[in-house]
């Protein structure tokens, strides 16, 4: 079980039961949870995080309805979302009823014998993207199986209650949406949130943008008047759920026209961040805040995809080993002050990204003179100003995580030791 302290508090929505519609209702924990009567008893996606988050649901949702809860569903496969599930199954034995069916996209077969497999991995990641202490994690993360999966999708119910589980690949392969016709209500899984969409996240795999701009165009053309969201407010209204599907898609169009675009005129991963012009019809938008993922994770998931992970400088296709070739670097400079004070002063004038780029050459070995002491402080230092310079959650998690390090005494260079 995982208690909410355990778990990460940007992923920690609140508490309690939301009614959406005459039969439906949103439970908060990780995410938003959804809950449908689909005629005789309930539809639940995502069972929360375990331990206190998922019983504070249960009670929440029995307040609402007595209703048995015949199927729960993941949303998607990432870890954490369905951690809950024994204690849905123990509240049905102990209500007397038959263990719901736990359903999943197929592929979320493939996802959890992959998080198995890199378990030290996932938790180390973990740790540092969400905040918790080096270790915290340790066999704490839990990847429950489902007992029936599908491809397309698979419908529940019948009638004016029925809901169609739809595959809706977006943050993940395995993702899923909920569509009720008789009430022209979607639920958008984790392809609908109130933030950019979540492409490129630097400790994850490659999503597919193009493929995620399908999905809702695909979801729009359902025609929603309410469209329910992972993360965030409901949408209400034909013409609002329209506008944000569309617009969003268009948006991830745009982004790898463009990005396709500078890679056919010859520019490099670094030349094309610094090219891009968001059009703010698109990008300046609520429902767009770069407040978890960014506009240039995404350009870089892009350009990985399509270029792979040279980064044009022949130095690094056969690289030395990280510290030698630290240590060699910092042995060719004869005046390791200089190069401190230039990029003090280079920080002294808010440029804090470029401050970054010139403390590494002397921050990244791992001797503890003095002189190298003094330029991982600054760096762990300038870490935390970019922390506070950028409004991606992630960023600053990865920002704040490596300051910790450094300043630790366990971060001189890279990795996530």
């Amino acid at each position: 079980m995982q208690d909410i302290e355990d778990r990460p508090s940007a992923l920690v929505t609140g508490t309690g039961c939301e009614a959406v519609a005459e039969g439906v209702w949103l439970l908060h924990g990780q995410g938003q949870s959804f809950v449908a009567d689909v005629g005789g008893g309930l539809l639940v996606v995502d069972a929360g995080p375990g331990g206190k988050v998922t019983l504070g649901m249960i009670a929440a949702l029995r307040a609402s309805t007595d209703l048995p809860v015949i199927a729960i569903c993941f949303s998607h496969g990432h870890i954490g979302y369905n951690a809950g599930l024994p204690e849905w199954l123990a509240h049905a034995s102990g209500r007397g009823e038959p263990a719901p069916r736990v359903l999943a996209h197929a592929n979320v077969i493939g996802r959890r014998a992959r998080y198995q497999a890199t378990m030290g991995l996932q938790e180390r990641m973990a740790e540092i993207q969400f905040r918790h202490r080096a270790g915290k994690l340790a066999g704490r993360l839990v990847c429950p199986a489902p007992t029936e999966t599908f491809t397309d999708g698979m419908t529940l119910g019948q009638g004016a209650r029925r809901a169609e589980i739809i595959w809706a690949p977006s943050e993940t392969d395995d993702a899923i949406a909920v569509w009720l016709p008789g009430l022209r209500l979607l639920y958008g899984g984790p392809a609908v949130i109130d933030s950019i969409p979540n492409i490129g996240t630097p400790f994850r795999t490659l999503r597919d943008t193009v493929r995620w701009a399908e999905t809702l165009e695909r979801l729009a053309a359902l025609q929603p008047g309410t469209v329910v969201r992972e993360f965030g407010a409901t949408l209400e209204g034909s013409e609002s759920c329209q506008h944000v599907l569309t617009q969003t898609a268009r948006a991830l169009r745009w982004l790898r026209d463009e990005v396709v675009r500078l890679m056919n005129a010859g520019c490099g991963e670094r030349e094309v961040l610094a090219s891009l012009e968001l059009p703010p019809e698109l990008f300046d938008q609520p429902w767009m805040r770069p407040t978890y993922g960014d506009p240039s994770y995404i350009a870089r998931d892009i350009y990985r995809s399509e270029n792979g992970w040279w980064d044009r400088n022949p130095t690094s296709l056969h690289p030395a080993p990280l510290e030698r070739a630290a240590a060699e670097i910092v042995a060719a400079i004869a005046d390791h002050d200089a190069v401190i004070r230039h990029a003090e002063a280079l920080a002294e004038r808010s440029e804090t990204q470029l401050a970054l780029h010139v403390i590494d050459v002397l921050a990244t070995a791992r001797d503890d003179t003095p002189t190298l002491a003094k330029a991982r402080s600054l760096k762990a230092r300038w870490l935390r100003e970019r922390a506070g310079q950028v409004r991606s959650y992630v960023s600053r998690s990865l920002y704040t995580a490596t300051a910790d390090m450094i300043e630790q005494g366990n971060g001189h260079a890279f990795g996530i030791r």
